[in-house]
């Protein structure tokens, strides 16, 4: 209840200018209090699904279906997404319902939350949705992996211990004979290794998402980002995602202990 007070109070005026706001505060009114990290069943848009945690499920409703994040155009009538990061699937779930006819690929490496996905998707019946139960890195040979047991789960965690699948994203856009509409990278911290990586087959994708983590005890790589989107001809928008008042005091976010900057960048061409 209080969370939705402060949003209240915050945002009034996004009841009448955003779609989807009512049912973002009516999910905060029901969910946000729940225990954290429980599997709990949801209706969502009329239909059934299994979320692993209230909390991040309501704030992932928000940017996706609230804000708009992935929000694209493209002449293609049956576009390529790779949703590298699908969590429990309200991306897919999104972008299905933007292009019907497009083929999404969807990575997750988290077992627990990959289970989730599945049923979800299933729930909705999308079709042409390919679920893929790897983590997207740099090459084929496996990785160690931290479940969080929501939306945070990460190979750059200190306690990365299973050992789980991985698959290079760029020999997997290498493996794509056409350019791919959207590439969404919400792949908490390898972001940087996976771009330099996939650096020269960039020229395929036409917008990408990517969510940047800077670590408080590793060098800060943005620029590095950057770079690589500007020679391969994009241009950016970058908006924080992880605020801090007085950063010169405040020189790590509260509700992120292990992160200092976190970014969100879209880019397009």
């Amino acid at each position: 209840m209080k969370l939705l007070f402060e949003i209240l109070f915050r945002e009034p005026s996004k009841i009448i200018r955003f779609k989807n706001y009512l049912k973002f505060l009516i999910f905060v009114l029901f969910y946000s209090g729940k225990k954290r990290y429980t599997k709990t069943k949801v209706n969502l848009y009329g239909k059934s699904i299994i979320v692993p945690d209230t909390l991040s499920f309501v704030w992932q409703f928000h940017e996706i279906f609230v804000e708009q994040y992935y929000k694209f155009n493209t002449t293609n009538s049956k576009p390529i997404i790779l949703d590298c990061g699908a969590n429990i699937g309200l991306s897919a779930l999104y972008f299905k319902m933007l292009f019907p006819n497009s083929d999404i690929y969807a990575f997750e490496p988290d077992n627990n939350i990959f289970e989730c996905l599945k049923n979800n998707i299933n729930s909705f019946g999308l079709k042409d949705v390919t679920l893929i139960k790897k983590a997207v890195w740099i090459h084929n040979e496996g990785v160690k992996f931290f479940s969080e047991g929501a939306d945070g789960s990460s190979i750059f965690s200190d306690k990365a211990d299973k050992l789980v699948e991985s698959v290079s994203l760029k020999e997997f856009i290498v493996g794509i004979d056409r350019e791919i509409d959207f590439l969404k990278m919400d792949i908490e911290g390898a972001e940087v290794e996976v771009i330099k990586d996939c650096d020269t087959c960039l020229n395929k994708i036409k917008n990408l998402f990517i969510e940047y983590h800077a670590f408080v005890n590793s060098e800060q790589q943005l620029d590095v980002i950057l770079k690589i989107l500007t020679k391969n001809g994009f241009r950016y928008f970058i908006k924080p995602e992880a605020d801090r008042r007085m950063p010169y005091i405040n020189r790590i976010n509260k509700n992120f202990s292990n992160v200092d900057l976190q970014l969100n960048i879209f880019a397009y061409k």
